[in-house]
This record gives structure tokens, C-alpha cells and sequence, in this order.
């Protein structure tokens, strides 16, 4: 996310994801929008992971999933969000449609067990792996 310098749940997220086959590219903190289109156009990547912990997730993610949905090579990549979306506590589970209207495969609120997000994984399939 652009506003969003927090690289140690980006570590933990590219470790997760490493262990279950994918190749990720860590594009690291605070991400403008159009250098995060250039890398997806460039790797045509199996998953985009958005992650905020901020609190301007659904902000930021709603200009990134434009974006990239504005691509036509970039249509069928899931692109999921997850963390913090909101400032405003219980309130935040209302920005999860809004975001899934937008383009995004799937929302994680931050109050959601890791297990949901590796059953969201295993419904993904990666190049190269069995």
C-alpha cells in the first residue's frame, strides 16, 4: 500500500507464501500504485497481496485494485487485501463489500484467523507447483 511503511508483516506474508510454492516478489513498503501495475503487468503474477496496517487499507486499496483491473493481462489475477482497512474498529467490516465491488478476489479484516487466508490459498493454484 502506498501510505503503508510496515515491512515486518510484509517478511511474514512473503515467508508464508514462499513455503507454499509461490515466488514472490516483496515490492516492500509504501508502493505507488502505478509501480505496483508495472510489476504485475511485468510478472503476470498467480496472486496479488495487498497488506495494510495502518488503518488505510480501503483507501489506498481501492486505487490499487482500479488499476490493476484496469489491465487487461491483469483481469483474472486474484488480488486480495488484508490488515488493517479502516479507522474505525468494528466498523471496518463494513468496507469489505465496497472493496470485493472494486475488483478485489477476497477481503481479510484484521481480526481474521491466518487459517481463513491459508484456506483462501489453497483454492489458488501456482504455476509450477503440484
Amino acid at each position: 500500500m502506498k501510505s503503508d511503511a510496515h515491512t515486518w508483516n510484509l517478511v511474514y506474508l512473503e515467508l508464508l507464501l514462499s513455503e507454499r510454492g509461490y515466488d514472490v516478489v516483496n515490492l516492500g513498503p509504501c508502493v505507488p500504485v502505478p509501480l505496483l501495475v508495472r510489476e504485475a503487468v511485468a510478472t503476470q503474477p498467480d496472486l496479488v497481496v495487498l497488506a495494510t496496517v495502518n488503518g488505510h487499507g480501503w483507501y489506498d486499496g481501492m486505487a490499487a485494485v482500479r488499476a490493476l483491473r484496469a489491465q487487461p493481462t491483469l483481469t483474472d489475477v486474484p488480488v486480495v487485501i488484508g490488515g488493517k482497512l479502516g479507522v474505525s474498529g468494528l466498523g471496518n467490516a463494513a468496507l469489505s463489500s465496497p472493496l470485493l465491488a472494486a475488483g478485489f478476489t477476497a477481503v481479510f479484516d484484521g481480526d481474521e484467523k491466518i487459517d481463513v487466508f491459508h484456506a483462501f490459498l489453497d483454492t489458488i493454484r501456482v504455476r509450477g507447483v503440484a
